[in-house]
């Protein structure tokens, strides 16, 4: 079951990760939330992060602790 976060407006999504290669040709793991359950989706926090949430728009966002 993918790790699913209510905003403040009701609305939910589910957090995703994604390997991408950066123009400097270093690997790095991105996070981000959608919608829908996509490919990709995690079942729990990474360690060390927190989720905030945009006051204006209220996107979830990953935090480091």
């Amino acid at each position: 079951m993918a790790y699913q976060h209510t905003n403040s407006k009701g609305q939910n999504y589910y957090l995703h990760s994604k390997d991408v290669r950066l123009r400097s040709g270093r690997n790095q793991r991105i996070y981000y939330f959608a919608r829908e359950i996509k490919l990709g989706a995690m079942d729990g926090l990474p360690e060390g992060y927190m989720v905030i949430e945009n006051k204006r728009t209220g996107l979830p966002i990953l935090k480091k602790k």
